[in-house]
């Protein structure tokens, strides 16, 4: 297959209104985000959001049927790099985490009585959804040794456990949590996705936590905000059994679903950030002077500008390629590249913003620029959607599925080859001595 590098010029038109859009109209919102409430937050947002959806850029990430655009991947990664210059610009688009992870599962996995019930309303923007995977006593690298139990009775699931780190949960509408439905099944056949509602007995929001990104979530309590991560506990809380998605042993296939191009769209915000965190370097390598002449003059700082540069250019190539395969030959066969960009950009990310803190000097470590909460956040981003070791084993394991066993001499021993190589030329070598 052809590898193309140009971007359709109708798309393109569609990226530059969008660029525009964002610097223009979501960028202010940004610096103020912190001391809204949600009630304010909507109504600021919401012509916005009117907006996107005029232009048909709503949900981007969802197919034509589900009220997307059906972009395909690379499209999306190009759109999402520049949604992740600002924080707060996925959700204007109808993309945010964790519902847009949610919307693509409830979209494979519910039926039709499901979807009106939660998929639509969640793709308006009138329902607010929470994801509850990760356990607090198990290892998150490890889905197939969560606890949390739901046991059949009647009509109903029973369920009992402990999840944390749920994204929204004490402001979502619903929670969707995957749980041990089988315990003596295969490890990949144990789980379920099940559909809480909000409200229902047994569920208990016990705190939200706090966080490097927000380290008293009471702030976010007050004002009724979203961006929260809390500890569930489940007492025999009962949910009706047409709450299950799917079929019992299913979660982890509508787990991977979430999954795959949701990385490649965290990785194309991760790359959105480093430009940003980029031309703020920039800026202050060419602005302020030091022993008289620019910052960017002197070696020292020149050199953190050129490795964030082939850092940044490197990450955004391996990306637009893992969409690219994922588009032409599917997820299965883009497995590879797409553990390979979650992890390298959540790498690049970390440093770039590092290398713009430490060449601002103090004004970088203070909360007069957004470096010092973008700093935060992107500490998570090595751990969010599978911690790097993780995505270090899948990558392994994918490259060593090519590599072949040599018994013996290794294939590029020395003195094998060089013998090889006289025998493979005896003769000429023979012609050569017998003309002189």
């Amino acid at each position: 297959m052809a590898w193309d590098f140009s971007t359709d010029p109708e798309f393109q038109k569609k990226l530059d209104w969008v660029r525009d859009f964002v610097e223009r109209e979501i960028r202010p919102l940004e610096f103020i985000y912190d001391d809204l409430t949600q009630e304010q937050l909507e109504r600021i947002e919401a012509p916005l959001k009117a907006e996107v959806k005029r232009q048909g850029l709503w949900a981007a990430h969802l197919d034509p049927e589900l009220g997307g655009q059906g972009m395909g991947q690379l499209k999306l990664a190009l759109l999402h790099e520049v949604l992740g210059r600002y924080g707060v610009a996925p959700e204007i688009f109808g993309n945010q985490a964790p519902d847009s992870g949610n919307a693509e599962l409830l979209a494979v996995g519910a039926t039709a009585e499901q979807k009106e019930r939660w998929l639509w309303p969640l793709l308006d923007g009138r329902l607010r959804s929470s994801f509850a995977l990760t356990e607090p006593f198990v290892a998150s690298s490890d889905p197939t040794a969560i606890r949390t139990m739901a046991v059949r009775d009647g009509d109903k699931w029973v369920i009992n456990g402990h999840k944390w780190f749920a994204s929204n949960a004490d402001v979502a509408d619903s929670v969707l949590a995957m749980v041990v439905t089988d315990p003596e099944a295969p490890p990949h056949a144990r789980a379920a996705m099940i559909v809480i509602e909000r409200g229902t007995p047994g569920m208990e929001i016990v705190r939200n936590v706090g966080t490097m990104a927000h380290p008293d979530p009471s702030d976010l309590e007050r004002k009724g905000r979203a961006g929260t991560h809390a500890e569930i506990r489940f007492r025999d809380c009962r949910v009706p059994a047409a709450n299950l998605i799917g079929k019992p042993g299913e979660g982890f296939l509508l787990a991977q679903r979430r999954l795959g191009g949701g990385r490649i769209h965290h990785a194309m915000r991760m790359i959105g950030q480093c430009h940003r965190a980029f031309e703020m370097m920039c800026e202050r390598a060419v602005s302020r002077e030091t022993r008289g002449k620019a910052l960017g003059q002197h070696q020292m700082m020149q050199d953190l500008v050129a490795e964030s540069a082939v850092d940044i250019e490197t990450a955004r190539l391996l990306t637009l390629k893992a969409a690219w395969t994922m588009d032409h030959a599917g997820g299965k066969i883009a497995r590879k590249d797409i553990a390979m960009i979650k992890y390298y950009a959540a790498k690049v990310l970390f440093n770039v913003i590092d290398r713009a803190i430490q060449l601002h000097g103090a004004m970088g470590y203070s909360t007069d620029l957004q470096l010092e909460w973008m700093y935060r956040l992107a500490r998570a981003m090595r751990i969010a959607d599978g911690a790097d070791e993780v995505h270090k084993v899948t990558i392994s394991k994918e490259v060593l599925k090519g590599a072949k066993v040599k018994q013996g001499w290794p294939t590029e021993h020395v003195p094998t080859n060089r013998a090889a190589g006289f025998e493979k030329f005896a003769e000429l070598l023979e012609q050569r001595v017998g003309n002189l």
